[in-house]
């Protein structure tokens, strides 16, 4: 069973819904710690609908977060989770080209394997 992640009329995503569920609880916990909304709704009938403009203001606070810190545990908790929000700015159109080079990297990486 896959889940959705919509914006528009437009699927962004599918994931199986054991990552769908990991990824929503790492949303919640990414949003707790930079004290800010990710623009992704709850799963409702399989449906999570992504509102663009605060995904990307999501995923620019992560990344001036991410930034003030050199941890490598820190780096290696976050990254995984970074690349995956990137890859959904890059997929709903806000993606910035002058977020961190090395991370946007990644999240074009995961985007191309992502299912939609």
């Amino acid at each position: 069973m896959s889940q959705y992640y919509v914006v528009g009329d437009e699927t962004v995503w599918n994931p199986a819904q054991g990552v769908s569920q990991l990824f929503l609880r790492q949303v919640a916990a990414f949003e707790d710690i930079v004290a800010q909304p990710s623009g992704i709704g709850p799963m409702e009938s399989d449906e999570a609908r992504i509102a663009p403009a605060e995904l990307r203001a999501f995923a620019d606070a992560l990344l001036l977060w991410r930034a003030r810190s050199r941890h490598p545990v820190l780096a290696a908790l976050s990254d995984g989770f970074l690349a995956t929000i990137i890859a959904l700015a890059d997929r709903t159109g806000v993606a910035d080209p002058t977020w961190d080079s090395r991370l946007v990297a990644a999240g074009s990486e995961l985007s191309r394997s992502m299912s939609r």
